[in-house]
């Protein structure tokens, strides 16, 4: 006598089914439709962490490069002189200093050798 596979496979498509809550039509109701909409949505999920990565990045870039400029300095020389001064300090660090806390960030470019007092 063979065994009915009824808890495993029901187990299987109700994760599916849950996950696709709030979908609309047949996306929540039907398993088959709710499977693909999940899975798509889970690739999506996975590129998108990576891609929000590179995009805080490149935000933090845009603030560096828009505080150095206000003393007139690129951030491509920010950041050599940052380099050559062993002033250890992420893109994170610097953008949050250029965005919230301006005179902090003169501080930076200061003992940079960048700008003078």
């Amino acid at each position: 006598m063979r065994t009915n596979p009824r808890t495993s496979a029901h187990r299987k498509r109700r994760k599916y089914i849950k996950a696709a809550r709030g979908y609309f039509g047949g996306r929540h109701r039907l398993y088959r439709t709710a499977r693909e909409v999940v899975e798509r949505a889970w690739q999506f999920q996975y590129v998108h962490r990576r891609l929000r990565k590179r995009d805080m990045r490149r935000l933090w870039i845009v603030r560096i490069n828009a505080g150095a400029h206000q003393y007139g300095v690129s951030y491509s020389k920010l950041i050599n002189a940052l380099k050559v001064n062993n002033i250890v300090l992420n893109r994170k660090m610097l953008a949050m200093l250029a965005f919230e806390n301006p005179d902090a960030f003169k501080q930076v470019l200061v003992s940079a050798g960048l700008i003078s007092k």
